[in-house]
């Protein structure tokens, strides 16, 4: 009878000791994937606003979260590489910001989740099946409202009230590229302004694309989806607007406030904001493909005062009305 006793109060002993072991052992801290065709300095507004995104979620990272950042710095055949690196890491959900960085990833994984920070045509693109059931393992963000090129277009017109030619800058190979252009000349027609589309393919073409627009006297320029190209060398695009006198708006308000004149689109910081509301989902067991893709609720027109100045424009006082935001 002792010796029962004994055994059975070592097996309570050392299944406590079991169950104390068990508890003492850390929860798993989830991995995120982020993944950037640019360098950091370029989007470190969109990375801060996924990162406000996740505090307000209760995340804090390094301590409960791990973010695994790779960033292609502009060389776009870098992508593959690093898409599949964030694979081979296992980490739980992979953030892509923008269409190029999203389809790399979708070729190098069709098990991790994958949260679109923004697209402008998922559907188009080939990443979901449609915006209300994703299927397969992409869901997030789209950038895409039909009307964007038209209201551009109309504030450009209402800023330039001579416009007669409009010079478009766009990279043909960029998604979303061509329903953009064609939704652009829809409203040039409406508003009877001619048209020269010219590529930009790559950073050599910015100074040429210039050189067009001058040659094609065009009044002033809309640039339309905005490319990995764009994105790296805003500062030469802004800088060589000024030196040529010529009124710009621009898809996003980071070229407005790197100095270019004008801005009128989705807020690409809030859609970021709002990825970290799908990677929260993905981390507590919702699978991307029950996940509707949602579309832009917020929109930004910002005008740059000092770049009106620096090429002779005066803004009219119905356009400042209705700016979201002015920089004076």
């Amino acid at each position: 009878m002792k010796k029962k006793i004994i055994v059975l109060t070592l097996c309570a002993v050392l299944l406590a000791l079991c169950f104390s072991a068990d508890a003492q052992q850390p929860a798993k801290v989830p991995r995120i994937g982020y993944l950037n065709a640019v360098s950091p300095s370029t989007v470190s507004d969109r990375i801060e606003a996924l990162r406000q995104g996740l505090r307000e979620l209760g995340y804090v990272e390094g301590k409960n979260i791990f973010i695994e950042y790779r960033y292609a710095e502009g060389k776009l055949d870098r992508l593959p590489a690093l898409a599949a690196e964030l694979v081979r890491l296992k980490v739980d959900v992979i953030v892509t910001s923008g269409p190029l960085p999203t389809r790399v990833t979708k070729e190098a994984t069709t098990t991790i989740p994958i949260v679109m920070a923004q697209d402008a045509d998922p559907v188009g693109n080939g990443f979901v099946a449609s915006l209300a059931r994703p299927g397969g393992n992409i869901t997030g963000l789209s950038a895409q409202r039909p009307e964007l090129s038209g209201k551009q277009l109309e504030l450009l017109k209402e800023t330039v009230p001579k416009l007669s030619r409009l010079a478009v800058f766009g990279t043909s190979t960029q998604p979303g590229n061509a329903q953009s252009l064609k939704e652009t000349e829809l409203a040039a027609g409406a508003f009877r302004v001619k048209l020269q589309y010219i590529d930009i393919l790559v950073p050599k073409d910015i100074e040429g694309a210039f050189r067009a627009a001058g040659k094609g006297q065009a009044d002033a320029i809309l640039m339309m989806v905005p490319s990995s190209v764009a994105a790296s060398d805003r500062k030469e695009i802004v800088e060589r607007a000024i030196k040529n006198r010529l009124p710009v708006t621009y898809p996003q308000s980071q070229y407005v406030e790197a100095g270019g004149l004008m801005s009128y689109g989705v807020s690409i910081n809030d859609l970021n904001r709002r990825a970290a509301t799908y990677v929260d989902k993905i981390l507590k067991g919702r699978k991307p493909a029950e996940l509707p893709v949602e579309q832009p609720k917020k929109f930004e027109f910002i005008i740059n005062l000092k770049a009106a100045k620096q090429i002779g424009l005066t803004i009219p006082p119905n356009v400042l009305a209705r700016a979201d935001r002015v920089i004076r």
